[in-house]
């Protein structure tokens, strides 16, 4: 697609976005509606009307450019180290991230937490330098992560996330509704280790689409809810003390 039909096209969703019409942007241009449908079909528009145009959406025309760019941006799928340690060590951000993961908007973030805006804006920017949002005019979010992102195995946020469920997720009797508790032993062969583990990853993929799909729903109306699952070999002597006979 040339780059005027791409510029264009992400215009005129700006303008559906912003709510404001052909007969918004001829108010704007001082012409005719027929005159502005037939420049941007014809893609005709002038520098100088474009950045009016702009002017009306209250944007450069520099943030038209980015807009576009992000459109077409392959979505992420992890991040390097050092990108994952410039959350870790921010615990605020950490728990702004996994929000905004969530698809939680500015507003849910401080209703629900005692952040102030100018708080939540400047780690939205931070995540935005990341490539993880887009702050967008009016400081919505657009996520810009693919949908299988994930955390490195054992980067700087899985790093954190363990400490936290060593010392923090078994605090708990798992005796109400939302929760649940299995322990499992058995002796098992590599096959069945491995069949198993496809078990899990399928459980997961699960779990996230679940994610996924009550993302639509009020904040009220959903939960934050951690999945532990795991499987590694674990003899019976380390549950009761003994010592295997060599």
């Amino acid at each position: 697609m040339p780059q005027t039909t791409e510029l264009l096209t992400t215009l005129k969703k700006l303008l559906k976005r912003h709510n404001k019409t052909y007969a918004d942007v001829a108010a704007r241009l001082e012409l005719s509606e027929a005159s502005v449908k037939r420049l941007f079909s014809e893609q005709n528009l002038s520098l100088q009307r474009l950045d009016a145009i702009c002017g009306l959406l209250e944007l450069e025309i520099a943030d038209l450019v980015h807009e576009m760019q992000a459109e077409h941006a392959k979505p992420i799928s992890g991040l390097s180290h050092a990108q994952e340690k410039e959350i870790a060590d921010d615990l605020n951000l950490v728990m702004i991230t996994v929000c905004v993961l969530n698809r939680w908007s500015l507003q849910d973030i401080t209703r629900h937490y005692n952040f102030s805006e100018t708080q939540v804006i400047q780690r939205l920017a931070h995540l935005d330098r990341l490539h993880i949002i887009e702050l967008q005019p009016g400081n919505r979010i657009k996520l810009l992560v693919a949908p299988n992102f994930k955390w490195r195995d054992d980067g700087p946020i899985m790093q954190l996330f363990r400490a936290k469920i060593e010392s923090e997720y078994f605090r708990t009797t798992f005796t109400r509704d939302s929760e649940q508790l299995i322990v499992l032993n058995g002796m098992l062969s590599d096959a069945s280790n491995a069949l198993f583990q496809r078990k899990m990853a399928q459980l997961a993929k699960d779990f996230d689409t679940l994610s996924k799909d009550d993302a639509c729903l009020p904040i009220g109306e959903r939960k934050g809810s951690t999945l532990l699952v795991a499987i590694r070999d674990w003899d019976y002597e380390r549950l009761f003390g003994g010592q295997r006979k060599l």
